[in-house]
């Protein structure tokens, strides 16, 4: 995909605005992605959503973007992001409005680690606290990250997924945390090894690869945690990942069981 001039809809997952926030403090959150943008003659804009509402009213909000500039938008997705995107995109007007979809490790079938965040009630009001104490949303879209939740969202929008897919090219990035992880990498590795005891597979520290890879769409699995795509440093390469995304944007979806890797 050519980038000069493109319009490209940045959208944060969980907590993004958040960690975008301590950029000064030398954290990083899709700032490199934005930049780069930049730097290849592309007009990239950030979509401030409420980070930890409901699915379905980001998705809402996510769609009027789209549809407020008749140029047919790019947009990078990370995590939940990707899962506001593809409700977005449920809708035909909002679908073509939209030329093309990187969705960077989002839990499509959910999270386990969700799912023990809302079965653990205290830890479940305690994040739903934090996110209004923060004003980020409800918290309540702690909720629509459950494999439960996630499962049957899919299920009941099984149609309008398929649709999408055909109409809009989509490439799902997944990363799977190892033992050779550095930096701050290795802050994953715990919760992914926990992740694998519970017969989730490979997976980033809070995703699993499998969770993240639509049938139908183009696949790309790299090594990496869950800040793989948005986060330079400790051996992490995102605009890497991006650009192997775009390059893929071009070709077939990706056979099923065939995922393409990036690295390793």
């Amino acid at each position: 995909m050519q980038l000069k001039r493109q319009r490209v809809l940045l959208v944060y997952g969980l907590l993004g605005e958040v960690a975008a926030s301590l950029h000064r403090l030398g954290l990083e959150y899709m700032q490199c992605e934005e930049e780069w943008l930049r730097q290849e003659g592309a007009e990239p804009s950030i979509v401030r959503l409420p980070t930890a509402a409901p699915v379905a009213s980001n998705a809402t909000r996510l769609a009027a973007t789209l549809l407020a500039d008749p140029r047919p938008a790019l947009i990078i997705a990370h995590s939940k992001g990707g899962l506001e995107t593809l409700a977005a995109l449920s809708s035909a007007e909002a679908r073509a409005r939209c030329c093309g979809f990187i969705a960077l490790q989002s839990p499509f079938m959910g999270s386990p680690v969700a799912d023990a965040v809302v079965a653990a009630k205290p830890l479940a009001a305690a994040s739903i606290g934090l996110a209004r104490m923060l004003r980020i949303g409800s918290g309540e879209g702690l909720r629509d990250l459950t494999t439960h939740a996630r499962q049957a969202w899919m299920a009941g929008h099984a149609r309008a997924v398929a649709e999408t897919l055909k109409r809009v090219p989509t490439v799902c990035v997944a990363t799977a945390i190892t033992a050779n992880a550095r930096g701050r990498e290795r802050l994953h590795l715990a919760a992914g090894r926990w992740l694998e005891k519970q017969g989730a597979g490979p997976n980033d520290g809070l995703v699993p690869v499998s969770s993240s890879l639509l049938p139908g769409a183009r696949h790309l699995v790299a090594e990496g945690s869950h800040i793989a795509g948005v986060s330079r440093g400790g051996g992490r390469d995102p605009i890497g990942l991006v650009t192997r995304a775009l390059a893929l944007l071009d070709q077939p979806p990706t056979p099923p069981g065939r995922p393409a890797r990036a690295n390793g």
